[in-house]
């Protein structure tokens, strides 16, 4: 089978090297903001229960419309066949197998709102078995195909303010009515105010049909359903206290027949319990148990339920790293984890051995080197997964025992004809206190070691998310541009175990991971070809943070981009969509009772010492890291006499780089802007 693969493939390569050739006179360009258009990748790849066929979402960018379409295609795993499924200007997703393979549901906005549609895949049948009115969610299919369960938003009657005003005269113009918000947790970035409303479990027969509600109450209900194997109850993940809007760390697992609506607890463990998955057998529940405590890193432990005892026994306790997804394999488990720079997928037995199977997870981050990916396992234990590369977005994988096969290459026809930034890896140890910290630097197209260059230090977010040796558009444009990108996992990054994490735990920024940063800098100028009169920096959301921090303890830079940070914690935390769980969990306790501490991790507290010029970019519409706070930065410089611009991104939420447009916008002014002052030094005429 596999070799079957390779051959198709080798036949693409051979094709597009055929037009290299034809060509020869032409020289590669390198990568350019026009291409960012052009980029496609492999996300939610879902194989047969059999292995024969892999559904997956092809994601592609639309310069019309300026926006990422999502469809559907299909690749036959013996052969290599790579189909079309369902295509066009309509966006087509969350693409799930009956548990037989007979027949797929996903979801379409080809009639108008998000609805779920049934394919017959013998004949190619579909039907619209939903009328919606708000977007189906966790689609899951009952074992025995005749329902399928998901979770969506049902509107809340809550009057909070009985308030008796006159009556309108006919023909009057008055203002709109007033709006009431009477919610803890209010806004969300990207969505706004949020109307009140919880988020319940539906079921729709799956051959069309009136949905049916079978959760209720002031909760939420959500996340990823299993049902268990006799098609009679839906396990799900809920924090059904009375207090939940106050314990965002909290949740846990339940079930609910979908005949009688009865809802049955079946943990009760501190944290949160989440990603409950069912063996094949029926007889046991794997999930993810957080621990619940007040601190910004921790692990999820692998848990397993006997659903006939009850009991709960964790496993898989040496693994020293934070676990994403889990999916059964027979009597395995397979899951998705990050280690040192790099997503991992991994088979535990139920006993806790740990073997590895691909370690090359990624490239469904387009803009920055996040480390990302998605898998699903066939019932014989064939996976299909996202395969990321620092040269190229996400392509198709399948891994069948211990043998790769890659099936699909959706930017050769373009990035075969750029010469790339190559990404290097460095790993150098902190001045603050000796730390070892892992690194990557990227060499412009066509690099002469010889030969001195500018570079840009980016910084990630999170701050405990992290980076890899993987596609980023954003910083292949810069490498184009003839600047040396370098970016890290500072401590607090993920992948490194919870002791790294927690170095972090409550002092975000800080002169730590400052240092982290300065001496991955000085370690790349050693390597000889960095100027370091040429040193640049940047990052975003937390990544902002840490640059608006860094130019108030240093001068090193010579221009700096601060894109949606955070400049004053204590305004921040009170206007964010955020605050429930940066109070509770980066902070030790309300900034009322705290000031000094949220002071200290402030920008805003250094800002008297920035001489840096400065250019600031967020969206107009940001609730995670509101405008005010950019707003705050820009007056406070612009009355230092510090050279400053202020970006602002129209009807942008905090995803800035969220359409194609955006994210060239974003990296073409900050690639623009350090243009601006990276100018050669003037020689004396002495």
């Amino acid at each position: 089978m596999l070799n079957t693969v390779r051959k198709s493939l080798l036949s693409l390569l051979l094709l597009s090297g055929s037009l290299v050739v034809a060509d020869e006179g032409a020289k590669n360009s390198h990568f350019s903001s026009e291409d960012i258009f052009q980029l496609e990748y492999v996300s939610d790849p879902q194989i047969s229960p059999n292995g024969d066929h892999v559904i997956y979402v092809r994601r592609s960018n639309d310069v019309m419309t300026d926006r990422t379409r999502s469809n559907l295609w299909i690749v036959d795993t013996e052969s290599g066949d790579h189909r079309p499924l369902l295509s066009g200007a309509s966006q087509f997703s969350l693409p799930r197998w009956s548990k037989d393979g007979s027949k797929i549901a996903y979801v379409s906005n080809s009639e108008g709102a998000r609805q779920i549609f049934v394919r017959w895949m013998d004949t190619g049948q579909t039907a619209m078995i939903s009328n919606l009115q708000h977007s189906p969610f966790s689609i899951s299919w009952s074992p025995d195909g005749k329902w399928i369960a998901y979770s969506a938003e049902v509107l809340a009657d809550e009057k909070v303010v009985d308030a008796k005003m006159p009556k309108k005269p006919k023909g009057a113009e008055w203002s709109e009515p007033v709006k009431y918000v009477s919610r803890t947790r209010y806004q969300a970035d990207g969505r706004g105010i949020l109307d009140p409303a919880f988020r319940h479990i539906f079921i729709i027969p799956s051959l069309g049909g009136t949905p049916r509600q079978i959760t209720d109450g002031p909760f939420n209900h959500g996340g990823k359903l299993a049902w268990t194997m006799d098609s009679e109850r839906i396990i799900f993940s809920a924090n059904r206290n009375d207090d939940w809007e106050y314990t965002p760390g909290e949740s846990d697992l339940w079930s609910v027949s979908p005949r009688s609506g009865n809802i049955v607890q079946l943990t009760d463990l501190p944290g949160a319990e989440s990603s409950p998955e069912m063996s094949a057998d029926g007889n046991d529940l794997a999930f993810l148990n957080s621990s619940g405590k007040k601190v910004s890193y921790s692990l999820s432990a692998l848990t397993i339920m006997d659903l006939d005892s009850g009991d709960t026994r964790t496993i898989l306790d040496d693994l020293d790293r934070r676990i994403n997804t889990l999916n059964w394999s027979g009597k395995d488990i397979v899951i998705q984890f990050q280690d040192r720079g790099k997503s991992v997928l991994g088979k535990v037995n139920t006993k806790g051995a740990l073997t590895r199977l691909a370690n090359d997870l990624g490239g469904t981050s387009i803009g920055r080197p996040y480390l990302s990916g998605d898998y699903s396992v066939s019932e014989k234990g064939t996976v299909a997964y996202t395969l990321g590369r620092p040269d190229r977005p996400a392509d198709l994988a399948l891994l069948t025992g211990r043998e790769t096969a890659h099936l699909t290459l959706l930017n050769e026809d373009i990035l075969a004809h750029r010469t790339m930034s190559e990404v290097q890896e460095i790993t150098y140890a902190s001045s603050f206190d000796g730390e070892a910290i892992q690194g990557w630097y990227m060499t412009p197209p066509d690099f002469d070691p010889a030969q001195t260059y500018p570079l840009i230090l980016e910084i990630h977010g999170g701050p405990h998310l992290a980076y890899g040796p993987v596609f980023s558009a954003e910083m292949q444009r810069m490498a184009a541009e003839g600047y040396v990108v370098f970016y890290a996992n500072h401590r607090g990054s993920s992948g490194y175990g919870e002791r790294f994490g927690m170095l972090l735990d409550g002092k975000y920024s800080s002169e730590e991971d400052f240092a982290d940063h300065m001496s991955g800098i000085d370690a790349v100028i050693k390597l000889g070809f960095v100027d370091p009169e040429r040193l640049y920096i940047t990052g975003g959301s937390a990544g902002g943070i840490a640059s608006a921090y860094a130019i108030g303890l240093t001068d090193r830079f010579k221009a700096a981009v601060v894109a949606k940070p955070v400049i004053n914690w204590i305004s921040k935390v009170l206007t964010a969509d955020s605050s429930i769980g940066q109070i509770a969990f980066q902070n030790p306790g309300m900034p009322w009772d705290h000031v000094e501490h949220y002071w200290k991790r402030s920008p805003l507290s250094l800002v008297g010492n920035v001489t840096t010029p400065t250019m600031l970019i967020t969206g107009e519409n940001d609730r995670r890291t509101p405008m005010s706070e950019t707003e705050q930065f820009y007056q406070a410089l612009k009355l230092l006499r510090v050279d400053t611009v202020m970006v602002r991104v129209p009807g942008s939420s905090h995803a800035i780089a969220g359409r194609p447009s955006r994210l060239i916008a974003k990296v073409e002014n900050i690639i623009a802007w350090f243009d601006k002052y990276d100018k050669p030094a003037e020689v004396s005429a002495d």
